[in-house]
């Protein structure tokens, strides 16, 4: 649950960044081994991290850093047709994907920023799913 909460603090903390701002580099030999050891993907140039809370956390089994994922959500209130909301996002890690119950798991995708204002903007509620890419 702590990481949760320290992933959505960085995600805001990202979002409110000036655009004047450049993001932090990562060096290349952080990155291949960030990956080489199955932790935490580096992130692309032009997106920020954001923690996502899948409805069926049971996806989470499925997916691994690296993998393609469109993002879905279904508003709070809203129609019951999913909306695209990030096509082919980019799976930076997956926590909690070994049956956490108390509502820990997560999935931390690479987004534009665009993109990822409009998904920690949406109302509590809101459900999110993935469809994995080839």
């Amino acid at each position: 649950m702590t990481l949760v909460a320290v992933l959505l603090g960085l995600a805001a903390a990202v979002l409110q960044t000036p655009q004047s701002c450049p993001p932090p580099r990562v060096p290349p030999a952080a990155s291949a081994s960030a990956s080489a050891s199955g932790g935490i993907r580096a992130l692309p140039a032009g997106t920020v991290g954001v923690p996502i809370r899948l409805a069926e956390p049971a996806a989470l089994s499925v997916l691994r850093p690296g993998a393609r994922v469109d993002l879905l959500v279904v508003p709070a209130g809203g129609t019951p047709d999913p909306a695209l909301l990030a096509p082919r996002a980019l799976v930076l890690d997956v926590v909690g994907a070994t049956g956490a119950v108390d509502g820990s798991s997560a999935l931390y995708l690479a987004l534009p920023p665009e993109q990822a204002r409009r998904a920690v903007g949406l109302p509590e509620g809101s459900r999110f799913a993935v469809v994995v890419r080839g």
